[in-house]
């Protein structure tokens, strides 16, 4: 199945979750079995050989990236936002297109040495994804690259990025 026609399932919900927002919704996607089981392997293509964990940001990257971390037989690290987790935390705080926020991650969920790839459905302004890369880095991780399923070139976020990434989709 093609990336052009994974594309065309993925649909635009004016005004969410604000007022001037076009969210991009995957879920099409999602509920298309064939199409999420190409997107899954289109995505682990982009992914270096040598990753040994997947770190997803919440909350659709959990679902492609736990999805492509079980394809390639490697582990999964989720971030979230703050307050989620269960033991102790690395907090990173970011800009998004519509306020701020944070992501935590598992102090002991990486460890030095580690070779990872940050993946997310979006690439939108990129501070969610520049704190994802730093979050991993303070841990000692190596990000390896970032693999997203789409990104919104207007909003500049591969500007935020400090390591290479691949999106699939551009819009």
């Amino acid at each position: 199945m093609t990336l052009e026609y994974i594309h065309q399932l993925i649909r635009d919900v004016p005004d969410f979750p604000k007022p001037g927002i076009v969210f991009k919704d995957i879920t099409p996607i999602l509920e298309h079995g064939e199409a999420f089981g190409a997107l899954t392997r289109h995505l682990a293509e982009r992914v270096p050989t040598n990753v040994n964990k997947i770190v997803a940001i919440e909350s659709r990257g959990f679902i492609l990236g736990s999805a492509v971390a079980q394809h390639l037989r490697c582990g999964l690290v989720i971030v979230r936002k703050p307050g989620k987790l269960p033991r102790a935390t690395l907090r990173e705080s970011y800009d998004l297109e519509y306020g701020s926020d944070a992501l935590e991650v598992h102090e002991d969920a990486l460890r030095l040495g580690d070779r990872v790839v940050v993946m997310d459905d979006v690439l939108a302004t990129g501070g969610t994804a520049a704190a994802a890369e730093r979050l991993c880095e303070r841990i000692g991780a190596q990000v390896l690259t970032s693999v997203f399923l789409m990104e919104i070139e207007a909003l500049c976020g591969r500007e935020k990025l400090k390591n290479p990434f691949v999106s699939l989709i551009r819009v």
